[in-house]
């Protein structure tokens, strides 16, 4: 296997990837820092423990806590129990707080760390394929309202961020195969060699141990970072991350967060695919890409779960959204994103209906 190598996001913050690289993270804690709280995901410690005890061997006075899995930790409830923790500690400025685990847990995480005395340093051990090339990177914090996904959030670079790959061993493969819909995102819309390495090996792509997943994952953190880097608070260049989401989050919502983040992504980006191909930016090929590549992989590419109406509403509260105007990101052709705004809802209708099985 390749050697780590640690990618800068801009002058943000730094990204490690590599192998056995968990005793890095003591390494990214800032300087002056006195006490850290690890946040895990409860029942899935085999990681937050020995990353608390690294911290602790290294002088720092640590506190762990663990948090329900998946979105249920995305909640105001347990944001508030965990800014109660740090204040029961008497957390200042000069602590920090460590997340250990998936999307859902750097994304509290974050956000609790953004909030707390107006911001306190964060950083990231993800532990999922999703959240190292995605979640973990970039500064995005937020929770979950019944109203939408990510509705309340912040944005708050980390101090640091450590992929160790060969936590991905315990990854269960229908977390890593969804862990991928994020990493395709990149190759459409910044890195076609992504897509060929894909393409070129399926099997090598999906499997945890592979040098191609080290390739992918290392591109895929380079894109965003690139993106990241040069728009951190989505003034517009940032929005191209969000390819596939604005149907994808819909139908996350509407399954109740049943289906994976990355399977509904997936099904997103054939939708904004066959969008692109109605007004004319995306060609035949290119749009038969998208099946073809997510399908390699094992995500799926059609739908027919719930009725476009329920998803028309879910989408009009998207964070893209201005007024009753909705927007997406569709492609001007491999590698160039843009936005779409306002399209007719027949279009919408149209596209929707393509995803049929």
């Amino acid at each position: 296997m390749s050697e780590p190598v640690t990618l800068p996001v801009g002058d943000l913050h730094d990204v490690v990837v590599g192998r056995g690289v968990l005793d890095r993270v003591a390494g990214m804690v800032p300087g002056g820092t006195r006490q850290l709280l690890v946040v895990g995901p409860e029942g899935l410690d085999r990681y937050s423990r020995p990353v608390a005890a690294a911290l602790r061997d290294a002088g720092y006075l640590v506190h762990e806590t663990a948090v329900p899995d998946a979105e249920r930790a995305k909640t105001a409830e347990v944001a508030a129990r965990l800014w109660s923790l740090l204040g029961e500690h008497a957390f200042t400025r000069t602590d920090a707080v460590v997340a250990v685990g998936g999307g859902t847990v750097t994304d509290l995480a974050g956000f609790v760390a953004a909030t707390w005395l107006r911001g306190v340093p964060v950083l990231h051990v993800p532990t999922t394929l999703l959240a190292m090339v995605d979640a973990a990177v970039g500064g995005k914090t937020g929770i979950n309202t019944p109203e939408g996904k990510n509705l309340v959030g912040a944005f708050h670079p980390p101090a640091g961020v450590v992929c160790d790959l060969d936590v991905l061993a315990t990854l269960p493969r229908a977390d890593l195969v969804a862990g991928l819909a994020e990493v395709v995102k990149g190759g459409f819309i910044a890195d076609p060699r992504i897509l060929e390495l894909v393409e070129a090996d399926p099997v090598a792509a999906t499997s945890w141990d592979s040098p191609v997943l080290d390739e992918l994952v290392r591109r895929k953190v380079a894109v965003k970072a690139e993106v990241v880097a040069a728009d951190l608070r989505e003034a517009f260049r940032r929005e191209v991350l969000n390819y596939g989401h604005t149907l994808g989050h819909a139908v996350e919502q509407v399954s109740g967060y049943r289906r994976r983040h990355g399977e509904a992504v997936a099904v997103g980006m054939v939708f904004a695919a066959e969008l692109g191909h109605r007004t004319g930016t995306v060609s035949d090929e290119l749009l038969a890409r998208h099946r073809s590549v997510l399908a390699s992989v094992g995500l799926p590419t059609t739908y027919d779960d719930a009725p476009f109406e329920d998803l028309l509403t879910v989408m009009a509260r998207d964070k893209k959204s201005r007024g009753t105007l909705l927007r997406f990101v569709v492609l001007d052709g491999l590698a160039h994103p843009v936005r779409l705004e306002g399209p007719d809802e027949s279009l919408l209708r149209d596209a929707f209906a393509a995803l049929a099985p």
